[in-house]
């Protein structure tokens, strides 16, 4: 497997505060504008600050999926939250921290809870994209049963 991939991403302006993102590789555009908690900013449309988060909540998602399957965990159901912070510090702003809250739903808890921590530790330590940032990662994780009976955090 090559050591080196490339990823392109186009953003393209429209009008306004508004642009649209793409890539060559993807068929998919998305719309993207300030947010509106900023000046001239557009509600419901995505945003960088939604992006970044995304992109975390993405590749924990596709990191626990591989070092799951790789660990043969058995489960139903996996979502993860992401929530960033953004603030003005020393005269710029920064996201300076990202609350990643993955929900494991799991239908053996009484077996697989302990595993399934110990993948969730593991997904954090391997996620490409929190490995790649400088914002404070905290990982709010939570082990549920199929009846959403809390497992473990």
């Amino acid at each position: 497997m090559l050591t080196e991939h490339f990823y392109e991403v186009k953003a393209q302006w429209n009008e306004g505060r508004k642009g649209v993102l793409s890539s060559r590789d993807l068929d998919q555009t998305i719309a993207c504008a300030t947010p509106p908690e900023f000046a001239k900013g557009v509600p419901n449309i995505w945003s960088p600050e939604h992006l970044y988060a995304a992109a975390i909540s993405s590749c924990f998602m596709t990191t626990f999926l591989a070092i799951a399957e790789n660990s043969k965990l058995e489960f139903t159901d996996f979502s993860c939250n992401t929530q960033c912070k953004l603030e003005f510090v020393e005269g710029k702003y920064l996201i300076t921290e990202a609350i990643v809250e993955p929900v494991v739903h799991l239908p053996h808890p009484e077996r697989d809870a302990e595993k399934a921590n110990k993948v969730l530790d593991k997904t954090k330590a391997a996620c490409l994209i929190t490995n790649s940032m400088k914002t404070t990662v905290v990982l709010d994780k939570k082990v549920v049963s199929d009846q959403e009976e809390l497992i473990a955090q």
